[in-house]
């Protein structure tokens, strides 16, 4: 090993807390770096490269059969902006039933309404439709259903009772289509002879876009088609940009956040490997003096001391690079599966870019003290004495001492004006740490108002479910074939039981169907209300909540799919009966994917469904004992038919890793902190250890010795939290909003708005509670430290 390395050993070595720090800090900066790029762009990977090989359609549109002819349609492809097209294709919604029983299904299920698109062959220049599994369609009496759509196989046997004729088709293939332009496919001939007769026919284009990486770009499309065909021809629309947001929802999540956290920890990294390099040189003046007299050149020096910051780096960036990829593992298996492809990876150029952007900052933060070591003079460096020079921070102490306090407090109050810039470095680390506190804290808060309030139905504190074979509360209720099916018990003797229960507090009734949405591609849950549930909806981002027929609530990621606003009118079909309703509000839930469309029970009614409600939440008087008012219930409602339980909540894992993830990187970044602290307060002590031999032969008790260690760091910490939290607070109202736009949601204001005063007075300690903690280990060894080796040391 050359002179240089054995140097460079002997560095790190000699300084473990310095190499500890340096090697938390780029561990933490680099975990969080590589989640947020790699996360960012292997997420999007499956849908990209499924999109690629499908030649997916940017834009899936339908139009009204009777205002646009099919050549008109066809004439489409040569509008401004569209590169290719396909169709038109003859669509029609729905229902199917199993005419043959499978180890999944028996015979006689009704299915999901499902959208049913003509179409001869699943290849061509637009939306290559890919075989999961089985064929494509060979004749009329065969179809080919969606991957994920409806729960059969090839060889199963399905009949279309509201079709004219009741036909029974065969299952003869699983097909994926990447942009989900249709639940299932049929020749072109049997998909008109499914409609109903004199019903409006329906068709379906799909196009490639010249340009459409952005929904304002894609939206230029639709306008250019839209100007193509007569007034209101285009009845709905969806953009490949919304569907690639749903399949990629919970990846994007965690990104916005960890960028954050990442930028956090690459400037506390570049502050805190700063702070330790120019300590590490002001305290070594003599070494760098008996290197130059050895023979070593300047630039040597400069390697040196480059070198002690960038090995401990690099052990940081290895172990961070591990840790990444283990983390992001279970978020892109989860992408994978979306698309039965394996599992990607973080891309192996974020491997190498990431370390290698951090291990460039770490040098440039070392170069410059480094620097500073090269260009000192031999002579001078090896006569250079190791305690400051007496000139700053004389007045502060003259000032301190005039306090009211004891003389360690004073002194240690006036201990960051000996060196400024040390204590200015110090209280940035301070303030980076404090604002990671504020900003975990709040993004802690608001996911947990969204895990409280993501579900619907969540606000009451029992369910009531009124029989008639339903489903558990949320899942989808069919009815089996062979037996009679359960009536449900009579909901105007429920809603009396409830209203002469004691302890009842205000209830409402619940019910779901699927119907088709104009503008949204499949079928669309339909969740109808009976009774005021403005008390336990879903927390509104704008408009109101329903309170009258022909109204209903959608969430932004709806709106988004359908390309309307609040105020527009979505148009509900279900067996060719169409009642449009008016969108009066955008309220914010998962439930679903937040595909769900919440109105009154009359809008069932109108559309020929049941709208009996098959659930009922109920909201207890305060003080109410919940286990005997479920007893008590149950007795009165076991001869109705009806049971009550307690309900319980339903924890997304997603947002349980979140919350893990932030308190993990918000604990490292506190970790880092107080160990520049540490190691602030480790070189100040060393190079005051004169000043504490003068003060402990004067009579200082190690005890006032501790309390003068950490009085200084105090007066660094407390006004450091204090500016630490406006910083994360606005770090966390600028990151939730697009933690909001990343999974195609718009966050209501009160889950922004999370911070109360005591709150903030709280995390405004915070600075302290980090400065003290980094001070703790120093200011012992200070104390323990006797008046002869004090003194000594000169």
């Amino acid at each position: 090993m050359s002179a240089l390395g054995r140097v460079v050993r002997a560095g790190v070595g000699r300084r473990r807390v310095q190499t500890a720090v340096m090697i938390m800090t780029t561990l933490m900066a680099v975990t969080a770096s590589v989640l947020a790029a790699g996360l960012l762009v292997a997420s999007q990977a499956p849908f990209d490269h499924a999109f690629a090989r499908q030649h997916g359609a940017h834009l899936t549109a339908r139009f009204d059969g009777a205002k646009v002819t099919a050549a008109e349609l066809t004439a489409t492809a040569h509008a401004k902006g569209v590169t290719a097209a396909a169709g038109p294709f003859r669509t029609v919604a729905v229902r199917a039933r199993t005419a043959s029983s499978s180890d999944i299904l028996p015979e006689g299920v009704d299915l999901p309404p499902v959208t049913v698109a003509g179409r001869a062959d699943a290849g061509g220049g637009v939306d290559r439709v890919d075989l999961v599994s089985g064929s494509w369609l060979t004749g009329p009496g065969q179809i080919v259903v969606a991957n994920g759509t409806l729960p059969v196989e090839p060889g199963a046997r399905l009949t279309f009772p509201d079709a004219p004729g009741s036909p029974t088709l065969t299952v003869v293939g699983v097909a994926r289509s990447v942009t989900g332009t249709a639940d299932a496919w049929v020749t072109p001939a049997r998909a008109a002879s499914l409609a109903a007769p004199g019903g409006t026919p329906e068709y379906e284009m799909l196009y490639r876009l010249a340009r459409a990486g952005t929904d304002a770009q894609v939206a230029a499309g639709r306008a250019a088609i839209t100007a193509a065909v007569s007034k209101g021809a285009l009845t709905g629309s969806q953009s490949y940009l919304t569907v690639k947001q749903e399949e990629t929802a919970n990846a994007m999540a965690f990104v916005p956040f960890l960028a954050a956290f990442g930028v956090l920890g690459l400037l506390l990294s570049v502050l805190v490997i700063g702070i330790v390099v120019s300590g590490a040189v002001g305290a070594a003046t003599r070494r760098i003096g008996i290197l130059k007299s050895l023979g070593f050149t300047p630039a040597q020096v400069v390697r040196a001391y480059v070198g002690q910051a960038l090995i401990p780096a690099a052990v940081g960036c290895a172990l961070g690079l591990v840790v990444g990829n283990l983390l992001a593992f279970p978020v892109l298996a989860e992408v994978g599966e979306a698309f039965d492809g394996p599992s990607e990876s973080i891309p192996l150029w974020i491997d190498v870019a990431v370390p290698a952007a951090a291990l460039a900052l770490v040098a440039c933060a070392a170069l410059v003290p480094a620097l500073r070591a090269g260009r000192l003079r031999t002579v001078a460096a090896i006569t250079a004495g190791r305690t400051p020079g007496t000139g700053r921070g004389r007045l502060a102490r003259r000032l301190a001492g005039r306090l009211a306090v004891p003389r360690a407090v004073s002194l240690g109050l006036a201990g960051p004006f000996a060196r400024p810039a040390r204590s200015a470095t110090m209280a940035a680390a301070v303030v980076f740490g404090a604002a990671a506190v504020t900003f975990g804290v709040g993004l802690a808060l608001t996911l947990g108002a969204i895990q409280s309030g993501r579900m619907l139905n969540s606000g009451g504190s029992v369910v009531v479910g009124t029989g008639g074979g339903q489903a558990p509360p949320g899942a989808q209720a069919v009815h089996v074939g062979g037996g009679p099916e359960e009536p449900k018990a009579d909901p105007a003797e429920i809603a009396a039981a409830l209203r002469a229960q004691k302890g009842t507090g205000r209830f409402y009734g619940t019910t779901q169907a699927e119907v088709s949405a104009s503008g949204i591609t499949g079928a669309t849950t339909v969740v109808a209300y009976q009774g005021d549930a403005s008390w336990a909806g879903p927390p509104m981002v704008s408009g109101d909540w329903l309170d009258g027929p022909g109204q209903a609530v959608v969430t932004t990621r709806f709106l988004k799919a359908a390309g309307i606003r609040v105020g527009d009118t979505v148009t509900l079909t279900e067996q060719g009966r169409h009642i449009p309703v008016r969108i009066v509000g955008e309220a914010f839930f998962t439930e679903g994917e937040g595909m769900e469309l919440l109105t009154p029970a009359s809008t069932l009614t109108a559309l020929g469904l049941d709208a009996t409600p098959g659930r009922y939440d109920v909201e207890t008087k305060p003080g109410t004992d919940l286990t005997r008012y479920l007893a008590s219930l149950n007795d009165t409602l076991d001869p109705l038919g009806a049971v009550a339980q307690g309900n319980t909540a339903d924890t997304s894992s997603v947002i349980a890793a979140m919350d893990a993830l932030i308190g993990t990187l918000t604990l490292m970044l506190v970790v880092v902190a107080g160990l520049g602290v540490l190691n602030t307060v480790v070189l100040d002590t060393r190079d005051r250890v004169h000043d504490l031999g003068v003060l402990k032969a004067l009579g200082m008790a190690p005890r006032q010795t501790l309390t003068m260690v950490v009085t200084s760091v105090a007066g660094i910490g407390l006004p450091a939290g204090a500016l630490a939290v406006p910083v994360g607070v606005a770090l966390h109202h600028y990151v939730t909003p697009l933690m909001g736009d990343a999974v195609g949601m718009t966050l209501p204001p009160s889950h922004i708005a999370v911070y109360d005063t005591p709150e903030l007075a709280l995390l405004a300690l915070g600075g302290l509670v980090i400065a003290v903690a980094g001070a703790l280990l120093p200011a012992g060894w200070a104390a323990r430290t006797t008046t002869a080796t004090a003194l000594r040391t000169e």
